[in-house]
């Protein structure tokens, strides 16, 4: 099996689970796209996917908040990554909150053969309980990084997505007119949960 040297310089097993997660307006996406570019100038094969439904900024690219991009593939499910991402060094995998619960077979399933799988998505949704498939994703991951927006309301370092429209299907597509992130403090006073 081939093996990489990290950021810190220590000799690795190339296969592995890399986890992003945070509130929106983080930088989950960014520090995504930030690996995922890293890869490619180190010459290795790398594919991205993202959720078919997110077409926020684009239908086929990963785009950030801050507007940068990564070109993407679009699926429907997490099946279609393990068959489209097979012959590649590095898969990168954007939303994985959307993806059904199969999207963590899949990605120990891409580890197991030698595939460096980097995945980000929310970790809790807009009422502050775990997202879909994400708490089995951190922890299977050989590694997570939790990255945090900051309070809106007050400057702390932010634990969620505070939606701010009306609903509460746990699945609305949005941005800075949708959510705001919040800290625990100001979520509690925001939601009267204090």
């Amino acid at each position: 099996m081939t093996t990489y040297r990290d950021t810190g310089g220590e000799l690795m097993r190339r296969g592995r689970v890399e986890v992003i997660c945070g509130s929106m307006f983080s930088g989950k996406t960014e520090e995504l796209i930030r690996r995922m570019k890293r890869a490619k100038l180190a010459r290795q094969k790398v594919e991205i996917f993202k959720p078919a439904i997110d077409v926020r900024y684009s239908e086929e690219d990963v785009v950030s908040h801050e507007g940068n991009a990564i070109t993407s593939t679009p699926v429907d499910n997490a099946a279609s990554i393990l068959l489209m991402g097979s012959d590649t060094d590095v898969v990168g995998i954007d939303e994985a909150q959307f993806f059904d619960e199969q999207i963590v077979e899949v990605c120990n399933e891409m580890a197991q053969r030698g595939i460096r799988v980097i995945v980000a998505g929310l970790d809790l949704d807009f009422k502050g309980k775990p997202f879909g498939p994400m708490p089995q994703l951190c922890a299977i991951a050989d590694e997570v990084t939790k990255v945090h927006a900051i309070c809106v309301r007050c400057g702390a370092l932010a634990y969620v997505s505070h939606r701010i429209v009306e609903g509460d299907r746990q699945v609305l597509l949005g941005e800075t007119h949708e959510y705001e992130p919040l800290c625990r403090e100001c979520y509690a006073e925001a939601t009267n949960n204090l």
